[in-house]
């Protein structure tokens, strides 16, 4: 076996033994779900990781502010401007006279901050606008610890086209998982990938069983603590088709080799399937501080940075084959990943609209992967002519919002006649 799998964004150097002092991280998205357990694995490992900025949208300064003073980051970045001056009130009522960081803000402070002198950055940012600190930070030469999915399925030939080998290192339980088993062989010797999905709050029932489920029933999870968005996206399954098409992206294995099955335990994270007939699978209770951990200390593993299995008592995993007619975000998924170009930002941006019509009760559960599959539909076939740009991507997003929320303004308005 060769020591790495040459992937258009990935390799896989052999462990090293930790050197010098702690690694300088920036993460983005500090006071979300990512961002805080993050912050969880830096602070218990002190000798290992030293944050030096963190960026959030603004909306929880308080938090914010108490994250910079604990960590003594030296820049805080908020997206809202508005938001500066109760930053500025809650920093000063921790840090009193003594020197507080330094504070950017706006739209692309994120961006700025991602570019910062620091050895690794975690984008923990929620959606397509983490697009911007992606590049960012992979034009600064940084290494980007991956958990902004978004970034990377809206702009995959982007980020192509400026991520070196082993710049990126993936955030997701799912590609964290797959990142380590693919260890196990070379590229030649991969048949597939097959990602595992918990199956969501829904797991069992028809298309027509879902036709009345309320935001309240689709936020409440079985087994992941994630923001609103994430957690509606993985009671549709919309985040494990995302998730297929990022694999393809991350690992470059065609998207007909990508599976999806259930395992409603969560404890196998996925699994890569060799030419030999053998699976190599990577297992653990579901805890995200595991791959975030191994993210920001790779090549080295961080110790006890989550619980493992206890293998003295008793238990059964289950896998069930994901129902595509109840769940026809995964194969829609596949389909956008297939046309590329802007499809996948049109998918992406017409399900966060979506999404927040169905959590103010403007748009019903299965209209949201309805309505997604009919602006995709209505968008067509990109043009493969001409090369991607972000403004052409941001172009389409534009495009797709609008789109998606007139369609789910029909549908309101044909319930309410």
């Amino acid at each position: 076996m060769t020591d790495s799998l040459a992937h258009p964004y990935l390799t896989f150097p052999a462990a090293a033994a930790v050197t010098g002092g702690p690694r300088d991280i920036v993460i983005l998205g500090s006071t979300g779900s990512i961002g805080t357990q993050a912050i969880d694995v830096v602070l218990r490992n002190p000798d290992r990781f030293r944050v030096t900025g963190l960026s959030a949208a603004g909306g929880r300064v308080e938090l914010l502010a108490e994250q910079a003073h604990r960590l003594r980051v030296d820049t805080v970045a908020v997206a809202r401007r508005e938001a500066v001056p109760a930053l500025r009130e809650a920093l000063a009522a921790r840090y009193g006279s003594k020197p507080q960081p330094e504070i950017l803000a706006g739209p692309d402070a994120a961006t700025e901050l991602a570019g910062a002198d620091c050895h690794s950055v975690l984008n923990g940012i929620t959606g397509s606008i983490g697009l911007r600190p992606t590049l960012a930070a992979l034009e600064a030469g940084r290494i980007l610890v991956l958990a902004n999915k978004e970034s990377l399925i809206v702009g995959g030939p982007l980020v192509k086209a400026v991520a070196k080998p082993g710049q990126i290192v993936p955030v997701d339980s799912e590609h964290s998982a797959l990142f380590q088993a693919l260890l196990g062989g070379d590229r030649g010797e991969v048949h597939k990938l097959v990602v595992t999905a918990s199956g969501g709050p829904f797991r069992g029932r028809t298309k027509a069983q879902l036709a009345q489920v309320t935001p309240e029933q689709a936020l409440a999870h079985p087994t992941w603590q994630m923001g609103p968005v994430v957690t509606i996206n993985s009671a549709t399954l919309v985040n494990k088709g995302l998730e297929v098409v990022e694999a393809h992206l991350l690992f470059d294995v065609p998207l007909d080799r990508i599976e999806v099955v259930v395992h409603p335990q969560s404890y196998v994270h996925s699994m890569v399937e060799f030419v030999d007939g053998s699976t190599l699978l990577q297992a653990s209770p579901p805890d995200m501080r595991m791959p975030i951990a191994l993210g920001l200390g790779w090549p080295q593993r961080v110790p006890d940075a989550a619980p493992a299995c206890d293998w003295t008592k008793a238990s059964s995993w289950e896998f069930f084959p994901l129902d595509n007619e109840a769940f026809p975000s995964v194969s829609l998924a596949r389909h956008v990943g297939e046309l590329g170009g802007t499809a996948p930002a049109v998918f992406n941006a017409a399900n966060e609209e979506c999404v927040e019509a169905f959590l103010a009760g403007r748009l019903p559960f299965n209209g949201i992967v309805d309505t997604v599959e009919k602006v995709v539909a209505e968008h067509g076939v990109p043009d493969r002519g001409t090369s991607l740009s972000v403004g052409d991507v941001l172009e389409a997003e534009t495009w797709a919002r609008s789109r998606a929320r007139e369609a789910a303004a029909k549908v309101t308005a044909e319930a309410r006649a």
